[in-house]
C-alpha cells in the first residue's frame, strides 16, 4: 500500500494589499500570493535595536561609562566652584609653591592658616577629576568601533584637563597673574561645555546627524552663541580689574573695571533678547531644541538677575561666586542648544514634522 506524503503547512504572515486591509490567506491579486512564510521573515528584524536614546541597547552606554561622565561633569562644574572660593577668599597663595604646596611639604603648614586649606582643598579636586577624564577615556576606546565622537570628545576632555592643571602651575608661578587666572577660569568654563556635549552625545544613536531646524534658526542659534562668548571674556575681564582677583597683591590686568561692567552687561542683554527668540522660534515650530531653549532662558535670567544684584551691592563675593558658577551652566545649557540643531539622520527622517524630541 502506498502511502501519500504531505508537506507540512507554514503559517503565514498576511501582508496588507494596496488599500491598507489585511488580504485574505491565499488571495491571489493577478500575481503570486502576498502572504509570507514565517520562516521567511529575517532573523535580524527581531534583533534589530530600536532608534532612540540607545538605553539598553547593545549599542548603548554602559552604566559604568554614564556615571564616569557625569562624574566628570559634575566635578568640572564643582572646580569652577572651589576655584572661586580660592580667588574671593584672597586665598590665591595660601599654597606658594606647585606641585607642592610649599617647598618640603605636599600639604600645608599650619603657617598658612585657613588660606592654605582653601588652595589645596581646590587642589585635591584635580585628582578625581582626572581618574574621571581617564575613565571616561578608556570606556570610550573600548566602543570606539561605533562610537568614535566618544573618543574624541572624551581625548579632548583629558587633553583640557592637564592642560588646566599645567596654567594652574602658571598662576602659582606668576604670582596669581591676573590674565592668567581670568584663561585659568576660561579652561574650566570650556571644559563644562565639552562634558556636557558628551553626556548629550552619550545618549544619541551614533548615526551620521542632520540639521533638523529651519536654517534661519540654526544661524540665530550661532549668533546667540557668539554673544554668549562675548559675555563671559567682558565678565572674566572685568572679574580680572575688580577687586577679587586672588590676591591683595596680585598684577591687574590695566583695564577700568567700571568701564568693562558696562561693556559686559550690553551682549549679555543682547544674549536675552536672541534667547527669547529663540524660545519663542521653537515653540511656534515644536522644534526639539524647545526644551533646552527654556532651559537655557531660565539659566541666563538667573544669570543677569545675580549680575546686577552683586553690581548694586558692591560686590559681595558669595554673590560674585555664583555668578562664576552660573556662567559655566549658563554655556553649558547653550552648548545642548547647539547640539540638538542635529539629530541622528535615520531618527530625522522618521520623525514627523514638528518633533521636539
Amino acid at each position: 500500500m502506498l502511502v501519500r506524503r504531505t508537506q507540512p503547512q507554514l503559517p503565514i504572515l498576511q501582508l496588507p494589499d494596496e488599500n491598507g486591509r489585511d488580504a485574505p490567506q491565499g488571495a491571489q491579486t493577478g500575481g503570486p500570493s502576498r502572504g509570507v512564510p514565517v520562516s521567511a521573515a529575517p532573523a535580524s528584524a527581531a534583533a534589530a535595536p530600536v532608534a532612540g536614546r540607545g538605553r539598553g541597547t547593545r549599542s548603548g552606554p554602559s552604566r559604568l561609562l554614564q556615571i564616569s561622565a557625569w562624574a566628570s561633569f559634575v566635578l568640572n562644574v564643582t572646580i569652577i566652584a572651589t576655584g572661586g572660593t580660592v580667588r574671593l577668599t584672597g586665598s590665591g597663595l595660601g599654597c606658594t609653591d606647585w606641585p607642592v604646596c610649599t617647598p618640603g611639604s605636599l600639604v600645608p603648614t599650619p603657617e598658612l592658616g585657613i588660606h592654605g586649606i582653601i588652595e589645596f582643598a581646590n587642589r585635591t579636586i584635580s585628582g578625581p577629576l582626572l581618574v574621571a577624564g581617564i575613565l571616561v577615556l578608556v570606556l570610550s576606546w573600548r566602543i570606539r568601533a561605533r562610537r568614535s565622537d566618544l573618543l574624541v570628545i572624551s581625548a579632548v576632555v583629558l587633553g583640557l584637563v592637564v592642560l588646566q592643571a599645567l596654567v594652574g602651575a602658571f598662576v602659582v608661578w606668576f604670582h596669581l597673574n591676573a590674565n592668567l587666572v581670568g584663561f585659568h577660569y576660561t579652561v574650566s568654563l570650556v571644559l563644562v561645555c565639552v562634558t556636557a556635549a558628551y553626556l548629550v552625545r552619550m545618549f544619541e544613536d551614533p548615526l551620521p546627524r542632520r540639521v533638523d531646524v529651519p536654517r534661519g534658526f540654526a544661524i540665530l542659534t550661532h549668533v546667540t552663541t557668539l554673544f554668549m562668548a562675548l559675555t563671559v571674556l567682558f565678565g572674566v575681564l572685568t572679574t580680572g580689574a575688580g577687586p577679587h582677583s586672588g590676591d591683595a597683591d596680585v598684577v591687574r590686568d590695566g583695564f577700568d573695571a567700571t568701564v568693562l561692567s558696562h561693556v559686559h552687561a550690553w551682549p549679555g542683554y543682547i544674549s536675552l533678547a536672541l534667547v527669547l527668540a529663540l524660545v519663542g522660534w521653537s515653540g511656534v515650530r515644536r522644534l526639539r531644541t524647545l526644551r533646552w531653549s527654556i532651559a537655557l532662558l531660565a539659566a541666563l535670567l538667573v544669570q543677569i538677575g545675580v549680575g546686577v544684584f552683586q553690581a548694586r551691592s558692591g560686590l559681595p563675593p558669595f554673590a560674585v561666586g555664583v555668578h562664576m558658577v552660573l556662567a559655566s551652566l549658563t554655556a553649558a545649557a547653550m552648548t545642548v542648544v547647539v547640539l540638538r540643531l542635529k539629530r541622528p539622520a535615520a531618527a530625522a527622517a522618521a520623525a514627523p514634522a514638528g518633533a521636539t524630541r
